[in-house]
């Protein structure tokens, strides 16, 4: 599965990786007691996120393989937890893993002796997983900083919380792993201010609102999620929106989720009826182009005016190159701004990462086509 918007590493529901003590650098069987925050987890979805220096499918072997009880009997990987069940755990060597620095260009926004600040770019996943080896955010850190965290294992050196591969934005890294836990503990307790920038198809009914639903791993294709009954695992989702811009069909939203649960702004914009442009996962449109922007506005208002811009601005299209019909080729979401109190100071301190190239691209387009 994919990442969240902007989810701890500690997955926003207080579920830290153990320290590397309690997590068995010895040959000693561990021993468990599962909190509340774990119910309704699967057993090797909860394993993996107490072991990150272990892969879930290796976790999935010992499972198989008996190296791991719950409540004294023999569990199957996709057992529901409960709160206070007993899991007994002999957890084997670790995969012999780990990342290749890769002199990377980072855009650094900020730096001190205790964290990092990134706007990360588009097409950059944060740390390797099945399939992205390489080139990834991590990876780049390693290259450019001597010391990072690793309290969320090796493959997270530093990363405190997720952007997924397409959305830019500011990231946050610490460099050491008591800064790491401070602001994970302000992830947990939901006091980091999170500010989104998204361009979406449509206009939402309501100016500004809150969407509340819950979420859940899509039914039959595994790296989507979607909105969901409560109960089983189910898990709440609350995201606080305002329209920026109107557009008429299309809209610049404010979105400031409450919660950090994977995918959670795309599908709570496709809840509301109101998609983020270019979402190939959600809504199969890899792209946003001048001529479907163009088609959808006139088809919405053929008032004169914005005719005559339509005309203007379809002239500036090159129809002997497809390319410079493209407004945007991945999902309209930006991580704008992030709010933390600093792990050192305790003074708040923000920060913010100004529009990518292909996001403000669109939004002059949309501009303009707009302009009465």
């Amino acid at each position: 599965m994919t990442s969240d918007e902007d989810s701890a590493v500690t997955d926003s529901s207080g579920i830290s990786p153990l320290s590397a003590e309690a997590a068995g650098d010895s040959d000693e069987p561990i021993d468990i007691t599962v909190e509340a925050r774990a119910h309704g987890w699967r057993l090797d979805h909860y394993l993996s996120r107490l072991f990150p220096n272990h892969s879930r499918a290796q976790l999935q072997r010992a499972i198989e393989a008996g190296g791991v009880q719950l409540n004294g009997l023999t569990p199957k990987s996709s057992r529901r937890l409960r709160v206070n069940d007993r899991v007994w755990i002999q957890l084997p060597d670790a995969e012999e893993s780990h990342i290749v620095a890769e002199n990377l260009p980072l855009d650094v926004l900020y730096e001190d002796d205790a964290i990092i600040v990134v706007n990360k770019q588009a097409n950059m996943v944060v740390h390797p997983g099945r399939g992205n080896s390489q080139g990834t955010l991590a990876s780049a850190l390693q290259f450019h900083f001597d010391t990072l965290s690793d309290v969320a294992g090796r493959h997270r050196p530093g990363i405190v919380h997720r952007l997924d591969r397409d959305t830019t934005g500011v990231i946050l890294i610490a460099k050491d792993n008591q800064v790491h836990q401070k602001i994970s503990s302000q992830f947990e307790r939901r006091e980091v201010q999170k500010e989104y920038r998204a361009i979406v198809r449509g206009v939402p009914e309501l100016a500004s609102d809150y969407i509340r639903t819950f979420v859940c791993p899509h039914q039959r294709v595994r790296e989507k999620m979607m909105v969901c009954p409560e109960g089983g695992n189910a898990r709440e989702a609350v995201t606080f929106y305002r329209t920026g811009e109107d557009f008429g069909s299309y809209a610049l939203m404010e979105l400031h989720p409450q919660t950090g649960r994977t995918h959670q702004l795309r599908i709570h914009m496709q809840h509301i009826l109101t998609p983020i442009v270019a979402d190939r996962m959600y809504i199969g449109q890899p792209t946003l182009t001048k001529s479907e922007v163009m088609k959808s506005t006139a088809a919405a208002n053929r008032r004169s005016g914005l005719l005559a811009a339509e005309k203007s601005l379809n002239s500036a299209a090159d129809p002997a190159n497809p390319e410079d019909d493209v407004l945007i080729a991945r999902q309209g979401l930006h991580a704008f701004r992030l709010t933390i109190r600093h792990p050192v100071s305790g003074k708040n301190i923000q920060f913010e990462a100004p529009f990518p190239e292909d996001f403000l691209r669109t939004l002059q387009f949309l501009r303009a086509l707009h302009r009465p």
